[in-house]
């Protein structure tokens, strides 16, 4: 089993996870591509001290990017990773800040 530090990879923290924390505490983390829910719900519990309720995943595919550059046009592309969307027992937050 993973150490809780290989679970979690981050927090997001956008204006629409923000909005998912305000109206429905919800929480929004990158997670290991081979994390399942139990998993992850177990590690957000043990690094958070919070009960979670649910746990959604989904795997956010690889985009192209292409930037202007001085040398040129630059082709990439991002990589696909893997976020879990959490919700929390009512009373319970994260404080990220």
């Amino acid at each position: 089993m993973k150490i809780v530090e290989e679970i979690l990879v981050r927090p997001v923290v956008t204006e629409k996870s923000n909005s998912l924390t305000e109206k429905y505490n919800r929480f929004v983390f990158v997670v290991d591509k081979n994390a399942n829910k139990l998993s992850i719900k177990k590690a957000v519990e043990s690094m958070y001290s919070v009960s979670v309720d649910k746990v959604w995943t989904m795997i956010m595919p690889a985009t192209a990017k292409v930037r202007q550059t001085k040398s040129g046009i630059a082709n990439g592309r991002k990589k696909a990773y893997k976020k879990a969307i959490v919700s929390l027992v009512e009373g319970d937050t994260i404080d990220f800040y």
